[in-house]
């Protein structure tokens, strides 16, 4: 049974940049027939000329358009707009007055405040130091920072100058940089001084010896102080042979010139993204200019009502891609809230007590946050008004039904949710919200614009109110260039295009409804299958959230006597044992809320539960170590010390 949550009047619906578009469109594009979502998901999906051609024209893009398409039964080397021109870090600096631009909080209450003026005299001061240093178009520019302004400053110069950006965030070790950033050759590494997380700082200084003895085409390094505090002595790194040594301040003290935006080629590399390497060595996910700027204006604009003057905030570090579709808000003359350090230190609501300060229009954070402030009882509604708040983004895992209800009962009753799902692949959504359709509990409300995206059975068919694999039937333009260093694109096909020919096959376990909304259970490879019947974790999750007793769960699938069982390792609150009685009632639970099917074979008591750097669960990583097969990648896991207690585990061994 569908449990409606909200819908949007029909002033908000009349206010909304969707319903301006709609208008735009029968204007300039003759789309008549164009009545409502549906309709004009089916016309962005059949006419992809003009579909994209009118998202330039209606967030009115700064460059040179072709309305040339080149579509390929290889989808990602379709190419659309072909031939335009444009540069992306003008898009994002269209303002150059005194209004804010970027807003900067740490954990600790630190506030940094910059205008759309301040950020372009940095943006041009940074331009100046990498043309003097030599850095041209596509040389590889590696950040290892925090989510800071400076971040953005010096991301917004290297796409300006036609160089490729690519970061990870300080709380990736040593080796796991080295890992990505020694793929794609960077000629200068930026790097913070320090970083602090739960009242805790952390020096990231010691690691550059390693790191340029281990990347021998860094030559130079560019140290940036953690805002509100005094530089770290950098004597030591000055000692490293051939290497030369910059300073933030430095850089800062120069002269500021009016910034020559060269423009590129629509398809000109702008960013490499990392996969989370949990499977093996982090892919390097190469991405063009146009397509990821075409791509996050329909989104941020169409999808999420972003409009000028908002303030967007998203909890994100600068290894995610979130943070990539944070920063992109820049181009809809929209302000940004940067937030860096631990989400609830010192307190539960943080997060919303700096929304409401700041009066943030769009708030974005991870399911796992959402239903953490669930399980602990925090009433945000109580204490923050949130006045202007219109949209909640959640990402990262599936949202469960309970979050849903959460966040209208706790946190603010006229507000659209929307829960969002894509990926570092498309560095975009596949599946999103839109202010027109219900917010139904549990459920995405449609695929995304010019998105043919679907659910397919193994054989390959289209399902509808079954489960199966989240595929999209066409391209679209910010699907990735190329992987790095991936001769004939092998890489590339076997990742995406292997299980379905002519088909992105994704890698969710997913429902479509016959009313189009979505339903993630997720990831295909975390996916349950005992008696051969495929089953969701989320699903397993969900029913956990009704016990006060139950911090966490994790779900695997235990190879067992030629069969598949299913083994649910949970973290409890403290003090609270494992007790049978406990067992039996979770057991019950499950077998009434998801099905006998999903009835673990075993239930077992675990200290805490090993999770990406962006906080998803890593039940691929567990199911290994149970089966005794080798982890590829630890450095990709955030807490790899846990995985120790998994290792030989009695209960497993009968």
């Amino acid at each position: 049974m569908t449990k409606i949550l909200w819908k949007a009047s029909a002033s908000q619906i009349e206010n909304s940049n969707l319903y301006r578009y709609e208008k735009f469109l029968k204007i300039n594009y003759k789309t008549k027939k164009i009545k409502n979502y549906k309709s004009l998901l089916s016309w962005s999906i059949k006419q992809p000329k003009y579909f994209w051609s009118s998202i330039w024209d209606f967030a009115k893009v700064y460059g040179e358009k072709k309305e040339k398409i080149k579509l390929s039964k290889n989808l990602y080397q379709s190419k659309f707009l072909f031939n335009s021109k444009l540069n992306f870090a003008e898009n994002m600096l269209r303002k150059k007055d005194a209004d804010l631009a970027i807003t900067f909080k740490s954990e600790n209450g630190f506030t940094e405040k910059k205008t759309w003026k301040d950020i372009y005299n940095n943006t041009s001061k940074i331009i100046s130091f990498l043309k003097t240093n030599d850095i041209k178009s596509k040389d590889r520019v590696a950040a290892y920072l925090p989510n800071i302004i400076g971040t953005v400053e010096c991301f917004l110069a290297t796409s300006s100058i036609g160089a490729i950006w690519s970061s990870c965030s300080p709380d990736f070790g040593t080796q796991g940089v080295i890992e990505r950033f020694s793929q794609i050759d960077p000629k200068i590494l930026i790097v913070v001084d320090r970083y602090y997380y739960n009242g805790k700082e952390i020096n990231v200084l010691s690691r550059v010896p390693e790191i340029v003895k281990n990347i021998k085409s860094i030559k130079k390094v560019l140290v940036i102080n953690y805002p509100g505090k005094k530089n770290l002595d950098t004597k030591k790194i000055k000692k490293i042979k051939k290497i030369k040594i910059y300073k933030w301040k430095d850089i800062l003290k120069t002269k500021t010139s009016k910034i020559e935006f060269e423009k590129f080629d629509f398809e000109h590399e702008l960013a490499i993204l990392y996969s989370s390497g949990t499977t093996g060595k982090p892919k390097c996910i190469c991405h063009r200019a146009g397509g990821v700027l075409l791509q996050h204006l329909k989104e941020h604009q169409l999808h999420c009502d972003i409009k000028p003057g908002d303030k967007v905030f998203y909890f994100t570090t600068c290894g995610w891609m979130m943070w990539n579709w944070l920063v992109s808000a820049l181009s809809s003359n929209a302000s940004l809230l940067l937030f860096d350090g631990f989400p609830m230190y010192k307190r539960k609501d943080l997060l919303f007590k700096i929304a409401n300060e700041e009066k943030v229009t769009l708030f974005g954070v991870s399911a796992k946050y959402i239903d953490t402030l669930n399980k602990d009882k925090v009433n945000i509604k109580s204490k923050y008004k949130l006045e202007k708040l219109r949209t909640i983004c959640s990402t990262g895992s599936p949202l469960s039904g309970n979050g849903f209800e959460f966040i209208y009962k706790k946190v603010k009753s006229n507000v659209h949710l929307a829960s969002i799902s894509g990926g570092t692949d498309i560095v975009s959504c596949f599946v999103l919200g839109n202010i027109y359709e219900p917010v139904v509990k549990g459920q995405i409300q449609n695929c995304g614009l010019g998105m043919d995206v679907d659910v397919y059975n193994d054989k390959g068919k289209s399902v509808k109110n079954k489960k199966g694999e989240l595929v999209c039937k066409n391209s679209f333009p910010s699907m990735p260039i190329k992987f790095w260093n991936d001769k004939n694109d092998t890489k590339l096909k076997n990742a995406y295009f292997n299980k379905y020919p002519g088909v992105w096959h994704h890698g969710d376990f997913a429902e479509k409804t016959k009313s189009n909304s979505f339903v993630i259970y997720g990831r295909s490879d975390a996916t349950l299958n005992p008696g051969g019947v495929r089953l969701g974790t989320a699903e397993i999750y969900t029913v956990l959230e009704r016990f006060s007793e139950i911090e966490e769960g994790l779900a695997i699938g235990q190879t067992w006597k030629n069969d598949i069982r299913i083994v649910l390792f949970l973290v409890l609150k403290k003090n609270i044992k494992l007790t049978e009685k406990l067992k039996i009632e979770i057991k019950k639970s499950i077998r009434k809320y998801a099905s006998p099917r999903h009835v673990p074979n075993k239930l077992i008591q675990i200290g805490d539960i090993p999770r990406t750097k962006n906080g998803k669960i890593v039940e691929l990583a567990v199911k290994n170590i149970i089966e005794g097969n080798k982890i590829k990648n630890i450095e990709a896991i955030s807490n790899p010390e846990i995985l120790k207690s998994f290792e030989n585990i009695k209960e497993l061994k009968d």
